[in-house]
């Protein structure tokens, strides 16, 4: 239906032109207008941006041209010239919140962090209220490395920390990144309200970064039997390995540490450099560490046999 009636647009406006050869540059910029959207809507972009361009040309005054020239430049995956788009509109209209948002996103696109992080700071000026734009402007700040304001903007939205699944993440990996305790009971909280192994590997390093090795050792465990064999951010190997070595930091005598990590090598786990670190772990003992050494030295083995 929505089809059909874009291109009835399209034919009644070109009649119209047929007979309104004397309309006026406003009358013919809403005309231009109503092509541009039509085949905008019909997913026809190129023929949308001509039509759009003109639209612009005849009225430059009419905003709505220039915000849907930057959509169609977003959808041609041209990020940096929809955020010019967007920011023209900006330039004289600083507090346009529908302009403010996509030139916001399209920075994102762009790699320029920066410049995002101060659209949504004017944005949510505009808009505290808004919780989506709030966790955006939370992404951004922690793809700058600022997690501790990450976490404060989304603890602006406390309804969202109790039931957005992706908000919670993100508050917890800012808490996880700045070391703090209370990251623990936020994987926890946000585990309760859906399982995911990616999310437990991480709540299980913050669990062995603060000394709980046995229960870092038990998410570990639950993170590897919820992975796909196939696929998965970490791999099963990687998170044998991280059993291993929280079972070696926990008790570094005990051979449960160098059993997993066999288990870990024999799923495909390669890391040299991470393997030689655990030498490095206080007190270890000497048949562990020759046992690591076989462990390297056969990897090293394997690795100069397939070259």
């Amino acid at each position: 239906m929505k089809k059909i009636f874009a291109l009835l647009i399209i034919h009644f406006v070109y009649i119209f032109f047929i007979f309104n050869s004397c309309a006026s540059m406003a009358a013919s910029a809403e005309e231009y207008y109503s092509i541009g959207m039509a085949y905008f809507n019909l997913g026809k972009y190129e023929e949308a941006e001509i039509w759009l361009n003109r639209a612009r040309q005849a009225d430059r005054t009419m905003v709505a041209s220039t915000y849907n020239l930057g959509r169609l430049a977003f959808e041609m995956k041209r990020y940096s010239e929809a955020a010019g788009y967007f920011e023209s509109i900006l330039k004289n209209d600083p507090d346009n919140i529908l302009a403010l948002k996509a030139a916001s996103y399209s920075r994102i696109k762009t790699g320029d962090l920066e410049i995002a992080d101060n659209h949504y700071k004017r944005l949510l000026q505009l808009i505290p209220e808004s919780a989506d734009d709030g966790y955006n402007h939370a992404l951004v700040l922690y793809a700058m490395g600022q997690y501790s304001e990450a976490e404060n903007v989304l603890e602006r939205y406390p309804f969202s920390l109790l039931e957005n699944w992706d908000s919670m993440l993100l508050y917890a990996r800012s808490q996880k990144a700045q070391n703090k305790i209370e990251a623990i009971d936020s994987y926890a909280s946000l585990l309760i309200l859906s399982s995911n192994p990616a999310a437990r590997y991480e709540y299980a390093q913050v669990l062995e970064h603060h000394e709980i090795y046995a229960r870092a050792v038990e998410e570990y465990r639950q993170s590897h039997s919820e992975t796909s064999a196939s696929a998965g951010n970490p791999n099963r190997s990687e998170i044998r390995f991280a059993v291993s070595r929280a079972l070696l930091t926990a008790d570094s005598e005990s051979h449960d540490g160098i059993t997993e990590l066999e288990n870990a090598v024999n799923e495909g786990f390669n890391d040299i450099d991470l393997i030689e670190s655990l030498l490095k772990i206080n007190n270890i003992s000497a048949e562990n560490s020759n046992s690591i050494r076989i462990i390297i030295n056969n990897l090293l083995h394997s690795e100069n046999a397939e070259s």
